[in-house]
Protein backbone atom coordinates (compact mmCIF):
# COMPACT_ATOMS: atom_id res chain seq x y z
CA UNK A 1 0.00 0.00 0.00
CA UNK A 2 1.14 3.70 -1.15
CA UNK A 3 0.83 6.26 2.00
CA UNK A 4 -0.70 9.06 0.63
CA UNK A 5 -1.12 13.09 1.57
CA UNK A 6 -4.12 14.22 0.61
CA UNK A 7 -4.68 17.66 -0.63
CA UNK A 8 -7.83 19.67 -0.71
CA UNK A 9 -8.72 22.85 -1.73
CA UNK A 10 -12.38 23.45 -1.63
CA UNK A 11 -15.02 25.96 -2.88
CA UNK A 12 -18.56 26.87 -3.23
CA UNK A 13 -18.71 24.60 -6.20
CA UNK A 14 -16.00 22.80 -7.06
CA UNK A 15 -13.25 20.17 -4.62
CA UNK A 16 -9.75 20.18 -6.25
CA UNK A 17 -7.91 17.74 -5.05
CA UNK A 18 -4.05 16.13 -5.62
CA UNK A 19 -2.46 13.14 -4.31
CA UNK A 20 1.00 12.73 -2.90
CA UNK A 21 3.04 10.05 -1.91
CA UNK A 22 4.36 10.83 1.78
CA UNK A 23 7.92 9.36 1.49
CA UNK A 24 8.74 11.33 -1.21
CA UNK A 25 6.54 13.60 -1.82
CA UNK A 26 5.93 12.30 -5.38
CA UNK A 27 2.59 13.60 -7.17
CA UNK A 28 0.52 11.08 -7.82
CA UNK A 29 -2.73 12.06 -9.09
CA UNK A 30 -5.17 15.17 -9.34
CA UNK A 31 -8.41 16.21 -10.08
CA UNK A 32 -11.32 17.85 -9.19
CA UNK A 33 -15.00 16.59 -8.11
CA UNK A 34 -18.21 19.43 -8.48
CA UNK A 35 -20.08 20.19 -5.25
CA UNK A 36 -23.55 19.46 -5.42
CA UNK A 37 -25.60 22.80 -4.77
CA UNK A 38 -27.13 20.88 -1.58
CA UNK A 39 -27.20 21.01 1.79
CA UNK A 40 -24.68 18.42 2.03
CA UNK A 41 -22.68 18.83 -1.36
CA UNK A 42 -19.54 19.46 0.43
CA UNK A 43 -19.85 15.76 2.18
CA UNK A 44 -20.90 14.13 -1.07
CA UNK A 45 -18.70 15.46 -2.93
CA UNK A 46 -15.83 14.64 -0.24
CA UNK A 47 -16.91 11.08 -0.27
CA UNK A 48 -16.48 10.90 -4.30
CA UNK A 49 -12.71 11.81 -3.90
CA UNK A 50 -12.77 9.45 -0.88
CA UNK A 51 -14.43 6.26 -2.80
CA UNK A 52 -12.38 6.87 -5.77
CA UNK A 53 -8.83 6.94 -3.67
CA UNK A 54 -10.32 3.53 -1.84
CA UNK A 55 -11.18 1.91 -4.79
CA UNK A 56 -7.94 2.64 -6.70
CA UNK A 57 -5.89 -0.29 -8.61
CA UNK A 58 -2.34 1.38 -6.84
CA UNK A 59 -3.52 0.31 -3.69
CA UNK A 60 -3.76 4.38 -1.56
CA UNK A 61 -3.84 4.22 1.68
CA UNK A 62 -4.65 7.88 3.59
CA UNK A 63 -1.58 8.81 5.47
CA UNK A 64 -2.76 12.92 6.23
CA UNK A 65 -4.92 15.37 4.30
CA UNK A 66 -3.58 18.82 3.97
CA UNK A 67 -6.17 21.66 3.39
CA UNK A 68 -5.90 25.21 1.74
CA UNK A 69 -7.30 27.66 4.44
CA UNK A 70 -7.56 31.11 3.20
CA UNK A 71 -7.20 33.10 6.17
CA UNK A 72 -5.11 31.95 9.44
CA UNK A 73 -5.14 35.71 10.72
CA UNK A 74 -1.92 35.83 12.95
CA UNK A 75 -0.87 32.66 12.30
CA UNK A 76 2.23 32.60 10.58
CA UNK A 77 2.97 28.29 10.38
CA UNK A 78 0.74 25.39 9.34
CA UNK A 79 -0.76 23.92 12.33
CA UNK A 80 -2.41 20.30 13.05
CA UNK A 81 -6.52 20.99 13.02
CA UNK A 82 -8.13 20.15 16.25
CA UNK A 83 -11.57 20.31 17.25
CA UNK A 84 -10.47 23.60 18.82
CA UNK A 85 -9.32 24.67 15.79
CA UNK A 86 -12.45 24.82 13.89
CA UNK A 87 -14.08 27.11 16.30
CA UNK A 88 -10.99 29.75 16.07
CA UNK A 89 -11.19 29.49 12.49
CA UNK A 90 -14.75 29.67 12.24
CA UNK A 91 -14.51 33.19 13.70
CA UNK A 92 -12.33 34.44 10.34
CA UNK A 93 -15.04 33.87 8.48
CA UNK A 94 -16.31 37.26 8.44
CA UNK A 95 -12.69 38.25 7.20
CA UNK A 96 -13.31 36.02 4.01
CA UNK A 97 -16.65 34.75 3.72
CA UNK A 98 -16.69 33.75 -0.10
CA UNK A 99 -13.65 31.29 0.78
CA UNK A 100 -13.23 30.23 4.58
CA UNK A 101 -16.44 28.61 5.30
CA UNK A 102 -15.67 25.84 2.29
CA UNK A 103 -12.48 25.15 3.28
CA UNK A 104 -13.65 24.43 6.87
CA UNK A 105 -16.30 22.13 6.10
CA UNK A 106 -14.04 20.08 4.27
CA UNK A 107 -12.34 19.49 7.06
CA UNK A 108 -14.95 19.02 9.81
CA UNK A 109 -16.83 16.30 7.30
CA UNK A 110 -13.19 14.53 6.65
CA UNK A 111 -12.74 14.43 10.58
CA UNK A 112 -16.33 12.83 10.77
CA UNK A 113 -15.42 10.25 8.82
CA UNK A 114 -11.89 9.65 9.78
CA UNK A 115 -11.42 11.06 13.26
CA UNK A 116 -8.15 9.96 14.06
CA UNK A 117 -6.91 10.85 10.29
CA UNK A 118 -3.87 14.07 11.04
CA UNK A 119 -4.90 17.16 9.41
CA UNK A 120 -2.90 20.01 8.91
CA UNK A 121 -4.41 23.92 7.68
CA UNK A 122 -2.19 25.72 5.63
CA UNK A 123 -3.16 29.34 5.30
CA UNK A 124 -2.92 31.68 2.19
CA UNK A 125 -2.05 34.65 4.70
CA UNK A 126 0.74 33.07 6.85
CA UNK A 127 3.47 34.04 4.21
CA UNK A 128 2.95 37.59 4.90
CA UNK A 129 3.40 37.70 8.72
CA UNK A 130 7.22 38.68 7.42
CA UNK A 131 6.03 41.79 6.16
CA UNK A 132 6.71 45.33 8.86
CA UNK A 133 3.69 46.66 11.04
CA UNK A 134 3.58 49.51 8.66
CA UNK A 135 2.73 47.34 5.60
CA UNK A 136 0.12 45.89 7.59
CA UNK A 137 -1.45 49.20 8.71
CA UNK A 138 -4.51 51.40 7.28
CA UNK A 139 -5.02 55.26 8.08
CA UNK A 140 -7.54 54.40 10.60
CA UNK A 141 -8.25 54.80 14.16
CA UNK A 142 -5.64 52.70 15.95
CA UNK A 143 -8.41 50.45 18.07
CA UNK A 144 -9.42 49.03 14.42
CA UNK A 145 -6.04 47.63 14.02
CA UNK A 146 -5.90 46.11 17.28
CA UNK A 147 -9.43 44.86 16.81
CA UNK A 148 -7.65 42.82 13.22
CA UNK A 149 -8.41 45.44 10.67
CA UNK A 150 -5.22 45.40 8.71
CA UNK A 151 -3.70 44.06 6.17
CA UNK A 152 -3.19 40.30 5.27
CA UNK A 153 -2.44 39.46 2.16
CA UNK A 154 -3.14 35.97 0.29
CA UNK A 155 -2.09 33.88 -1.90
CA UNK A 156 0.84 32.96 0.36
CA UNK A 157 1.01 29.80 -0.47
CA UNK A 158 1.71 30.43 -3.80
CA UNK A 159 4.17 32.86 -2.92
CA UNK A 160 5.86 30.11 -0.51
CA UNK A 161 6.45 27.72 -3.62
CA UNK A 162 7.90 30.65 -5.53
CA UNK A 163 10.28 31.78 -3.07
CA UNK A 164 11.42 28.16 -3.06
CA UNK A 165 12.11 27.72 -6.52
CA UNK A 166 13.58 30.78 -7.05
CA UNK A 167 16.98 29.99 -5.97
CA UNK A 168 17.20 27.48 -8.94
CA UNK A 169 16.73 29.99 -11.67
CA UNK A 170 18.81 33.11 -10.25
CA UNK A 171 20.83 31.81 -7.45
CA UNK A 172 22.04 33.95 -4.60
CA UNK A 173 20.53 36.99 -6.90
CA UNK A 174 16.87 35.61 -6.02
CA UNK A 175 17.27 37.01 -2.07
CA UNK A 176 17.31 40.68 -4.04
CA UNK A 177 14.41 42.67 -4.56
CA UNK A 178 11.48 40.68 -6.50
CA UNK A 179 8.29 41.38 -7.60
CA UNK A 180 6.09 38.12 -8.53
CA UNK A 181 2.85 38.63 -9.89
CA UNK A 182 0.49 35.87 -9.38
CA UNK A 183 -2.06 37.09 -12.21
CA UNK A 184 -5.81 34.42 -12.28
CA UNK A 185 -8.88 34.81 -11.92
CA UNK A 186 -7.65 35.91 -8.43
CA UNK A 187 -5.20 38.11 -8.51
CA UNK A 188 -2.06 40.38 -6.50
CA UNK A 189 1.51 40.95 -6.26
CA UNK A 190 4.33 40.18 -3.32
CA UNK A 191 7.52 42.24 -3.17
CA UNK A 192 10.34 40.16 -1.61
CA UNK A 193 13.52 40.32 -0.32
CA UNK A 194 15.35 38.06 1.02
CA UNK A 195 13.10 35.54 -0.33
CA UNK A 196 10.54 37.38 2.47
CA UNK A 197 7.35 39.03 1.91
CA UNK A 198 8.01 43.02 2.28
CA UNK A 199 4.39 44.05 1.48
CA UNK A 200 1.82 42.98 -1.14
CA UNK A 201 -1.02 44.16 -3.03
CA UNK A 202 -3.79 42.27 -1.36
CA UNK A 203 -5.15 43.76 1.90
CA UNK A 204 -7.83 43.00 4.54
CA UNK A 205 -9.83 41.11 2.25
CA UNK A 206 -9.73 38.96 -1.38
CA UNK A 207 -10.91 42.76 -2.71
CA UNK A 208 -8.05 44.92 -2.71
CA UNK A 209 -5.33 45.29 -5.20
CA UNK A 210 -5.31 44.05 -8.70
CA UNK A 211 -8.24 43.91 -11.11
CA UNK A 212 -9.65 40.46 -10.97
CA UNK A 213 -11.88 38.00 -13.25
CA UNK A 214 -15.15 39.48 -11.11
CA UNK A 215 -13.22 41.35 -8.23
CA UNK A 216 -12.54 45.13 -8.68
CA UNK A 217 -9.30 45.39 -6.94
CA UNK A 218 -8.27 48.99 -4.94
CA UNK A 219 -11.64 51.00 -4.94
CA UNK A 220 -11.95 54.35 -3.23
CA UNK A 221 -14.05 53.52 -0.56
CA UNK A 222 -16.06 56.45 -1.31
CA UNK A 223 -17.68 54.37 -4.07
CA UNK A 224 -19.43 51.88 -1.37
CA UNK A 225 -20.88 54.84 0.54
CA UNK A 226 -22.16 56.00 -2.40
CA UNK A 227 -23.87 52.79 -3.37
CA UNK A 228 -25.26 52.67 -0.33
CA UNK A 229 -26.36 56.01 0.79
CA UNK A 230 -27.26 57.29 -2.27
CA UNK A 231 -28.15 54.04 -4.46
CA UNK A 232 -29.99 52.51 -1.67
CA UNK A 233 -28.23 49.48 -2.16
CA UNK A 234 -28.11 47.07 0.71
CA UNK A 235 -24.64 45.50 2.27
CA UNK A 236 -25.89 42.22 0.51
CA UNK A 237 -26.17 43.78 -2.96
CA UNK A 238 -22.76 45.72 -2.40
CA UNK A 239 -20.95 42.63 -2.18
CA UNK A 240 -22.32 41.06 -5.02
CA UNK A 241 -21.27 43.30 -7.11
CA UNK A 242 -17.89 43.97 -6.15
CA UNK A 243 -17.19 40.61 -5.40
CA UNK A 244 -19.08 39.04 -8.78
CA UNK A 245 -19.95 41.27 -10.76
CA UNK A 246 -16.86 44.12 -11.09
CA UNK A 247 -13.20 43.36 -12.48
CA UNK A 248 -12.42 41.71 -16.41
CA UNK A 249 -16.68 40.59 -16.30
CA UNK A 250 -17.59 44.46 -15.27
CA UNK A 251 -15.54 46.15 -17.38
CA UNK A 252 -15.79 43.96 -20.50
CA UNK A 253 -19.55 42.93 -20.10
CA UNK A 254 -18.44 39.84 -22.09
CA UNK A 255 -16.59 37.52 -19.72
CA UNK A 256 -14.26 37.26 -16.12
CA UNK A 257 -11.97 34.75 -18.83
CA UNK A 258 -8.64 36.76 -20.27
CA UNK A 259 -8.89 33.78 -22.99
CA UNK A 260 -12.08 34.95 -23.82
CA UNK A 261 -11.44 38.74 -23.40
CA UNK A 262 -8.29 38.02 -25.78
CA UNK A 263 -9.95 36.57 -28.86
CA UNK A 264 -12.57 39.15 -28.61
CA UNK A 265 -12.60 42.04 -31.24
CA UNK A 266 -15.03 44.33 -28.97
CA UNK A 267 -13.77 47.82 -27.74
CA UNK A 268 -15.24 46.45 -24.17
CA UNK A 269 -13.15 43.71 -24.23
CA UNK A 270 -9.68 45.66 -25.23
CA UNK A 271 -10.23 48.45 -22.53
CA UNK A 272 -10.97 45.08 -20.17
CA UNK A 273 -7.39 43.62 -20.38
CA UNK A 274 -5.99 47.37 -21.09
CA UNK A 275 -7.37 48.36 -17.47
CA UNK A 276 -6.06 45.00 -16.32
CA UNK A 277 -2.84 45.64 -17.52
CA UNK A 278 -2.47 49.34 -16.11
CA UNK A 279 -3.31 48.81 -12.61
CA UNK A 280 -0.78 45.66 -12.62
CA UNK A 281 1.05 48.09 -13.59
CA UNK A 282 0.70 50.66 -11.19
CA UNK A 283 1.15 48.47 -8.27
CA UNK A 284 4.42 47.01 -9.69
CA UNK A 285 5.24 50.62 -9.32
CA UNK A 286 4.31 51.01 -6.05
CA UNK A 287 5.73 47.86 -4.51
CA UNK A 288 8.86 48.47 -6.28
CA UNK A 289 9.32 51.87 -4.50
CA UNK A 290 9.34 50.25 -0.88
CA UNK A 291 11.83 47.43 -2.05
CA UNK A 292 14.44 50.42 -3.67
CA UNK A 293 14.48 49.12 -6.87
CA UNK A 294 13.81 45.97 -8.82
CA UNK A 295 15.61 42.98 -9.41
CA UNK A 296 13.31 40.40 -10.75
CA UNK A 297 9.95 40.24 -12.15
CA UNK A 298 8.20 36.58 -12.03
CA UNK A 299 4.87 36.28 -13.46
CA UNK A 300 2.88 32.55 -12.29
CA UNK A 301 -0.64 31.88 -11.97
CA UNK A 302 -3.03 31.23 -14.67
CA UNK A 303 -3.04 34.49 -16.58
CA UNK A 304 0.69 34.76 -15.65
CA UNK A 305 2.23 31.76 -16.74
CA UNK A 306 -0.25 31.61 -20.33
CA UNK A 307 -0.80 34.84 -21.45
CA UNK A 308 2.03 36.25 -23.49
CA UNK A 309 0.19 39.05 -24.82
CA UNK A 310 -0.62 40.32 -20.86
CA UNK A 311 3.06 39.92 -19.32
CA UNK A 312 3.99 42.02 -22.78
CA UNK A 313 1.80 44.46 -22.16
CA UNK A 314 2.73 44.56 -18.36
CA UNK A 315 6.54 44.84 -18.90
CA UNK A 316 6.38 47.26 -21.69
CA UNK A 317 5.09 50.04 -18.94
CA UNK A 318 8.88 49.83 -17.62
CA UNK A 319 10.79 49.90 -20.86
CA UNK A 320 11.71 52.99 -19.67
CA UNK A 321 13.84 51.11 -16.43
CA UNK A 322 15.93 49.13 -19.29
CA UNK A 323 12.91 45.93 -18.82
CA UNK A 324 13.43 44.02 -22.15
CA UNK A 325 11.45 41.15 -23.28
CA UNK A 326 12.51 38.43 -25.78
CA UNK A 327 9.33 38.55 -27.63
CA UNK A 328 10.45 34.63 -28.95
CA UNK A 329 10.62 33.28 -25.57
CA UNK A 330 7.64 35.25 -24.07
CA UNK A 331 5.30 34.05 -26.73
CA UNK A 332 6.88 30.71 -26.25
CA UNK A 333 6.07 30.39 -22.54
CA UNK A 334 9.75 29.62 -21.77
CA UNK A 335 10.84 30.15 -17.91
CA UNK A 336 13.24 32.59 -18.83
CA UNK A 337 11.88 36.09 -21.13
CA UNK A 338 14.03 38.91 -20.70
CA UNK A 339 16.51 39.82 -23.38
CA UNK A 340 20.39 38.93 -22.74
CA UNK A 341 20.59 43.04 -22.08
CA UNK A 342 17.61 43.34 -19.94
CA UNK A 343 18.60 45.26 -16.92
CA UNK A 344 15.57 43.52 -14.93
CA UNK A 345 15.44 39.84 -15.51
CA UNK A 346 11.72 38.27 -15.63
CA UNK A 347 10.87 34.25 -15.47
CA UNK A 348 8.07 32.44 -15.78
CA UNK A 349 7.38 29.62 -13.25
CA UNK A 350 4.03 27.86 -12.79
CA UNK A 351 3.58 27.58 -9.31
CA UNK A 352 2.24 24.37 -7.02
CA UNK A 353 0.16 25.18 -3.90
CA UNK A 354 -0.64 21.88 -3.57
CA UNK A 355 2.97 20.95 -3.06
CA UNK A 356 3.85 23.36 -0.21
CA UNK A 357 1.07 21.83 1.27
CA UNK A 358 1.63 18.51 1.23
CA UNK A 359 5.40 19.76 2.10
CA UNK A 360 3.73 20.81 5.27
CA UNK A 361 1.90 17.94 5.76
CA UNK A 362 4.92 15.73 6.27
CA UNK A 363 6.56 18.41 8.22
CA UNK A 364 4.04 18.64 10.86
CA UNK A 365 3.12 14.87 10.93
CA UNK A 366 6.44 14.01 11.79
CA UNK A 367 7.06 16.63 14.46
CA UNK A 368 3.68 16.11 16.19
Amino acid sequence: MNRIIAVFNAGSSSLKFSVFRHADLAPLHKGAVNVPDTQDGHKVALQEVLDWLASHKDGLQLYAAGHRVVHGKDRAAPVLVMPETIAELKTLIPLAPLHQPHNLRIIEELAAIHPDLPQIACFDTAFHHTQPKLASMFALPRHFYEDGVKRYGFHGLSYEYIASELPKYEGDKAKGRVIVAHLGNGASMCAMKDLKSVVTSMGFSTLDGLMMGTRCGTLDAGVVLYMQQHLGMTADAVTDILYHQSGLLGVSGLSADMRTLEESDALEAKEGIDLFCSMAAQHIGSLMVMLGGLDALIFTGGIGEHSWRIRRNICSYFAWMGLILDETRNKANAPDIHAPNSAIVAYVIPTNEELVIARACRTVTQNA
